[in-house]
Protein backbone atom coordinates (compact mmCIF):
# COMPACT_ATOMS: atom_id res chain seq x y z
CA UNK A 1 0.00 0.00 0.00
CA UNK A 2 1.40 3.33 -1.07
CA UNK A 3 1.86 6.05 1.50
CA UNK A 4 -0.97 8.57 1.53
CA UNK A 5 0.19 12.15 1.88
CA UNK A 6 -1.81 14.65 3.89
CA UNK A 7 -1.53 18.28 2.79
CA UNK A 8 -2.48 21.21 4.97
CA UNK A 9 -4.69 23.32 2.74
CA UNK A 10 -6.11 26.78 3.34
CA UNK A 11 -8.03 29.28 1.18
CA UNK A 12 -5.82 31.67 -0.76
CA UNK A 13 -6.71 35.35 -0.62
CA UNK A 14 -4.00 36.62 -2.97
CA UNK A 15 -4.68 35.50 -6.54
CA UNK A 16 -3.21 36.32 -9.92
CA UNK A 17 0.45 36.20 -10.92
CA UNK A 18 1.58 38.73 -8.35
CA UNK A 19 -0.38 37.07 -5.57
CA UNK A 20 1.01 33.64 -6.42
CA UNK A 21 4.58 34.96 -6.31
CA UNK A 22 3.95 36.50 -2.92
CA UNK A 23 2.58 33.21 -1.58
CA UNK A 24 5.65 31.33 -2.82
CA UNK A 25 7.93 33.79 -1.06
CA UNK A 26 6.02 33.07 2.14
CA UNK A 27 6.62 29.32 1.83
CA UNK A 28 3.40 28.24 0.11
CA UNK A 29 2.62 26.43 -3.13
CA UNK A 30 -0.47 28.05 -4.67
CA UNK A 31 -3.09 25.83 -6.20
CA UNK A 32 -6.70 25.34 -7.20
CA UNK A 33 -9.15 22.89 -5.62
CA UNK A 34 -12.07 21.87 -7.83
CA UNK A 35 -14.54 19.10 -8.58
CA UNK A 36 -17.12 17.34 -6.47
CA UNK A 37 -19.95 19.59 -7.68
CA UNK A 38 -18.40 22.56 -5.91
CA UNK A 39 -16.99 25.80 -7.22
CA UNK A 40 -13.21 26.02 -7.73
CA UNK A 41 -11.33 27.50 -4.80
CA UNK A 42 -7.89 29.12 -4.78
CA UNK A 43 -5.80 27.42 -2.08
CA UNK A 44 -2.35 27.34 -0.51
CA UNK A 45 -0.36 24.22 0.29
CA UNK A 46 2.69 23.98 2.52
CA UNK A 47 5.79 23.91 0.33
CA UNK A 48 7.64 21.31 2.42
CA UNK A 49 4.72 18.85 2.25
CA UNK A 50 4.29 19.22 -1.50
CA UNK A 51 8.04 19.00 -2.14
CA UNK A 52 8.35 15.82 -0.05
CA UNK A 53 5.59 14.09 -2.03
CA UNK A 54 6.97 15.32 -5.35
CA UNK A 55 10.51 14.09 -4.66
CA UNK A 56 9.12 10.69 -3.64
CA UNK A 57 7.21 10.44 -6.93
CA UNK A 58 3.79 10.58 -5.29
CA UNK A 59 2.39 13.71 -6.92
CA UNK A 60 1.12 11.80 -9.95
CA UNK A 61 -1.39 8.94 -9.96
CA UNK A 62 -1.63 8.96 -6.17
CA UNK A 63 -4.53 9.98 -3.99
CA UNK A 64 -3.76 12.48 -1.25
CA UNK A 65 -5.72 13.91 1.64
CA UNK A 66 -6.15 17.60 2.34
CA UNK A 67 -6.75 19.00 5.78
CA UNK A 68 -8.79 22.20 5.51
CA UNK A 69 -9.13 24.38 8.62
CA UNK A 70 -12.73 24.67 9.81
CA UNK A 71 -13.92 21.62 7.87
CA UNK A 72 -14.64 18.26 9.46
CA UNK A 73 -12.48 15.36 8.35
CA UNK A 74 -10.04 15.14 5.48
CA UNK A 75 -10.97 15.36 1.82
CA UNK A 76 -9.64 12.91 -0.76
CA UNK A 77 -8.13 14.57 -3.83
CA UNK A 78 -5.72 13.84 -6.66
CA UNK A 79 -3.24 16.18 -8.33
CA UNK A 80 -4.32 16.61 -11.93
CA UNK A 81 -1.72 19.18 -12.92
CA UNK A 82 1.61 20.05 -11.31
CA UNK A 83 3.57 22.99 -12.70
CA UNK A 84 7.32 22.73 -12.18
CA UNK A 85 9.85 25.55 -12.01
CA UNK A 86 12.16 24.87 -15.01
CA UNK A 87 15.22 26.11 -13.12
CA UNK A 88 14.70 24.84 -9.57
CA UNK A 89 12.78 21.72 -10.61
CA UNK A 90 10.22 22.20 -7.84
CA UNK A 91 6.40 22.42 -7.89
CA UNK A 92 5.14 26.00 -8.15
CA UNK A 93 1.41 25.35 -8.68
CA UNK A 94 -0.88 22.37 -8.13
CA UNK A 95 -4.40 21.68 -9.39
CA UNK A 96 -6.24 19.33 -7.02
CA UNK A 97 -9.47 17.52 -7.93
CA UNK A 98 -11.90 16.26 -5.31
CA UNK A 99 -12.79 12.60 -5.83
CA UNK A 100 -15.20 10.05 -4.39
CA UNK A 101 -16.19 6.45 -5.08
CA UNK A 102 -18.09 7.51 -8.22
CA UNK A 103 -15.21 9.42 -9.83
CA UNK A 104 -13.42 7.84 -12.78
CA UNK A 105 -10.27 9.40 -14.16
CA UNK A 106 -7.75 8.90 -16.94
CA UNK A 107 -4.37 8.16 -15.42
CA UNK A 108 -0.99 6.62 -16.31
CA UNK A 109 -0.06 3.56 -14.23
CA UNK A 110 3.64 2.59 -14.14
CA UNK A 111 4.75 -0.85 -15.34
CA UNK A 112 7.06 -3.12 -13.35
CA UNK A 113 8.71 -6.22 -14.84
CA UNK A 114 9.18 -9.31 -12.69
CA UNK A 115 11.50 -12.34 -12.81
CA UNK A 116 13.95 -10.96 -15.35
CA UNK A 117 16.51 -13.48 -14.06
CA UNK A 118 14.20 -16.27 -15.29
CA UNK A 119 14.00 -15.04 -18.87
CA UNK A 120 16.06 -17.22 -21.26
CA UNK A 121 16.44 -14.29 -23.63
CA UNK A 122 17.85 -12.00 -20.97
CA UNK A 123 20.11 -14.78 -19.69
CA UNK A 124 21.67 -14.96 -23.15
CA UNK A 125 22.54 -11.28 -22.90
CA UNK A 126 19.39 -9.97 -24.51
CA UNK A 127 17.96 -6.60 -23.56
CA UNK A 128 14.53 -5.79 -22.19
CA UNK A 129 13.55 -2.97 -24.53
CA UNK A 130 10.83 -1.01 -22.71
CA UNK A 131 8.57 0.83 -25.14
CA UNK A 132 6.13 2.12 -22.51
CA UNK A 133 7.07 2.71 -18.89
CA UNK A 134 3.43 3.41 -18.05
CA UNK A 135 0.02 2.41 -19.41
CA UNK A 136 -2.83 4.90 -19.65
CA UNK A 137 -6.15 3.66 -18.27
CA UNK A 138 -9.57 4.77 -17.09
CA UNK A 139 -9.91 3.84 -13.43
CA UNK A 140 -11.99 4.56 -10.34
CA UNK A 141 -10.22 7.43 -8.58
CA UNK A 142 -10.45 5.77 -5.17
CA UNK A 143 -9.33 2.35 -6.42
CA UNK A 144 -6.48 3.05 -8.85
CA UNK A 145 -3.88 0.32 -9.25
CA UNK A 146 -0.47 1.45 -7.99
CA UNK A 147 1.49 -0.46 -10.62
CA UNK A 148 1.01 -3.08 -13.35
CA UNK A 149 3.29 -6.08 -12.87
CA UNK A 150 4.32 -8.14 -15.90
CA UNK A 151 6.11 -11.47 -15.53
CA UNK A 152 8.88 -11.98 -18.11
CA UNK A 153 9.89 -15.46 -16.91
CA UNK A 154 10.23 -17.82 -19.86
CA UNK A 155 10.47 -15.12 -22.51
CA UNK A 156 13.17 -15.68 -25.11
CA UNK A 157 14.85 -13.37 -27.59
CA UNK A 158 12.31 -11.91 -29.98
CA UNK A 159 9.40 -12.05 -27.54
CA UNK A 160 6.98 -9.12 -27.50
CA UNK A 161 4.88 -8.05 -24.54
CA UNK A 162 1.59 -6.52 -25.60
CA UNK A 163 -1.07 -4.59 -23.71
CA UNK A 164 -3.15 -7.76 -23.50
CA UNK A 165 -0.54 -9.13 -21.06
CA UNK A 166 -1.65 -6.59 -18.44
CA UNK A 167 -4.12 -7.89 -15.87
CA UNK A 168 -6.70 -5.13 -15.37
CA UNK A 169 -8.49 -4.92 -12.02
CA UNK A 170 -12.27 -4.63 -11.95
CA UNK A 171 -13.46 -1.26 -13.16
CA UNK A 172 -10.19 -0.45 -14.96
CA UNK A 173 -10.00 -0.24 -18.75
CA UNK A 174 -7.35 0.72 -21.28
CA UNK A 175 -7.57 4.11 -22.93
CA UNK A 176 -6.19 2.73 -26.21
CA UNK A 177 -8.51 -0.03 -27.41
CA UNK A 178 -8.06 -0.05 -31.19
CA UNK A 179 -4.82 -2.05 -31.09
CA UNK A 180 -2.87 -4.41 -28.87
CA UNK A 181 0.05 -2.03 -28.47
CA UNK A 182 3.58 -3.07 -27.52
CA UNK A 183 4.83 -2.47 -24.00
CA UNK A 184 8.25 -4.14 -24.26
CA UNK A 185 10.32 -6.58 -26.27
CA UNK A 186 13.22 -8.92 -25.54
CA UNK A 187 15.83 -7.74 -28.02
CA UNK A 188 18.77 -9.84 -29.21
CA UNK A 189 22.22 -9.27 -27.69
CA UNK A 190 24.23 -6.70 -29.63
CA UNK A 191 26.88 -9.30 -30.46
CA UNK A 192 24.25 -11.61 -31.92
CA UNK A 193 22.74 -8.79 -33.95
CA UNK A 194 26.17 -7.91 -35.34
CA UNK A 195 26.76 -11.55 -36.23
CA UNK A 196 23.42 -11.79 -37.99
CA UNK A 197 24.15 -8.63 -39.95
CA UNK A 198 27.49 -10.05 -41.01
CA UNK A 199 25.93 -13.34 -42.10
CA UNK A 200 23.32 -11.48 -44.11
CA UNK A 201 26.01 -9.48 -45.85
CA UNK A 202 27.98 -12.65 -46.63
CA UNK A 203 24.92 -14.32 -48.06
CA UNK A 204 24.33 -11.39 -50.36
CA UNK A 205 27.94 -11.50 -51.57
CA UNK A 206 27.67 -15.24 -52.15
CA UNK A 207 24.46 -14.75 -54.10
CA UNK A 208 26.11 -12.33 -56.45
CA UNK A 209 29.01 -14.74 -57.04
CA UNK A 210 26.66 -17.64 -57.77
CA UNK A 211 24.82 -15.49 -60.22
CA UNK A 212 28.02 -14.67 -62.07
CA UNK A 213 29.03 -18.33 -62.17
CA UNK A 214 25.62 -19.24 -63.49
CA UNK A 215 25.96 -16.72 -66.25
CA UNK A 216 29.27 -18.27 -67.36
CA UNK A 217 27.69 -21.72 -67.45
CA UNK A 218 25.01 -20.43 -69.75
Amino acid sequence: MAETDVFYCEPRARTGTGGARAERRDGWVPGVLYGGDRDPVAVNLKKNEVLKAYKAGRMRANLVKIDVPGEDGQQTVIARDVQIDPVKGQPVHVDLMRVDDKTRIKVEIPVRFLNEEQSPGLKKGGVLNIVRHAVEVFAPAVAMPEVFEIDVAGLDVGATIHASAVTLPKGVSLVVTDRDFTIATVAAPSALRSSDDGDAGGAEDGGEASGEDGAKED
